[in-house]
């Protein structure tokens, strides 16, 4: 696409969303050949693999880890950690048995996202404004006035966002489908990220899980790596998120700092707030993606991510990958659809 407004370029396949699902999926189709592009309203690609600065702080703001249950998955992350971005974090708290390794992005987890989108054609700081569609072709109507015209649709948004941009366009999937993403739903999370004076008090790993209270993780940046000076990520629970989430950020990062300060026993000396509305899937769909132009006239369109997989970044990445070992072994019609696209 050219740099004229309102410009039109033609192309295989277009992903919605610069996550590990649709950069997993740009990443398949490329090796295949096929012409794909990716757009994303964010700034950099990673959706919920994110990282923030602070002065001299550095934050894993998101997702905090991956681990891999999955052995395609499980070759993916010894090809980042090859590639030298990311590593082993730990496999249990002390005093607690081994459980399932967590690894983590180097130096923050959006390098994992950074090393998936080397050599795909992927925009971000472009929103998507609409979509609609003839018998053959899907026309996607961005914030800048461009257009662009493909064979196919990746859509890998959270389902809310998902639904309400198929709202907009007036576009009517099955109602065996339409059901499919109602049960969908999600978490929100506020997250507080915290420079402190000293380091804090978490012992090694950095990481502490709590199953009560308005907190359900801490994370050590400095600890893990992250950062080079003493920070803290706060993740709120889910209740706690739900009930302030449009609270003014300051007072409820207070509240969050104040309920964290006998596991730091430091003194915060500046912090900021992030939302996360849809931070986790709570209910998700049992199939690997959604070929959601099934029993319509719709051109092919797939929705897919770790609402349909799993709430974990490997539920994403194998989402958007749509391998066949995740495909029902009775095939529609519509799946072969998926399967050749895919």
């Amino acid at each position: 696409m050219n740099d004229d407004s309102g410009s039109q370029q033609i192309i295989d396949i277009l992903i919605i969303g610069a996550g590990l699902a649709g950069l997993a999926a740009a990443s398949d189709l490329k090796s295949q050949g096929r012409n794909v592009i990716v757009v994303d309203k964010g700034r950099g690609p990673g959706g919920r693999l994110a990282s923030r600065h602070i002065a001299n702080a550095s934050f894993d703001n998101g997702a905090q880890f991956m681990t891999t249950r999955h052995p395609r998955f499980l070759s993916q992350v010894q090809q980042w950690i090859e590639a030298g971005v990311a590593e082993k974090w730990y496999s249990s708290f002390p005093g607690h048995p081994n459980s399932h390794a967590r690894y983590r992005g180097v130096p923050t987890m959006t390098a994992i996202a950074k090393n998936l989108a080397v050599g795909l054609d992927v925009r971000c700081s472009n929103q998507v404004t609409s979509i609609s569609s003839d018998e053959s072709f899907w026309f996607t109507l961005l914030e800048n006035g461009d257009t662009i015209k493909s064979r196919a649709l990746i859509v890998t948004s959270p389902v809310p966002q998902t639904k309400t941009l198929l709202a907009a366009g007036n576009i009517q999937l099955s109602s065996h489908n339409q059901q499919r993403l109602d049960h969908i739903t999600y978490e929100s999370c506020l997250s507080v990220m915290a420079i402190l004076d000293m380091p804090s008090a978490l012992t090694p790993p950095g990481a502490l899980m709590l199953n009560e209270g308005p907190i359900a993780w801490i994370t050590d940046n400095q600890q893990k790596g992250v950062s080079a000076i003493p920070s803290v990520t706060i993740h709120a629970s889910g209740d706690f998120s739900s009930r302030y989430f449009n609270e003014d950020s300051n007072a409820v990062g207070g509240l969050l700092i104040k309920a964290a300060k006998p596991f730091l026993k430091a003194e915060v000396k500046e912090f900021q707030v992030h939302g996360w509305r849809y931070s986790k899937p709570v209910n998700i769909d049992t199939k690997p993606c959604m070929i959601a132009n099934e029993d319509t006239d719709l051109p092919p369109i797939i929705l897919a991510g770790d609402a349909f997989d799993g709430p974990r970044v490997e539920g994403a990445v194998l989402s958007g990958s749509v391998s066949y070992t995740h495909l029902r072994a009775h095939e529609t019609e519509a799946d072969v659809v998926c399967r050749r696209l895919l």
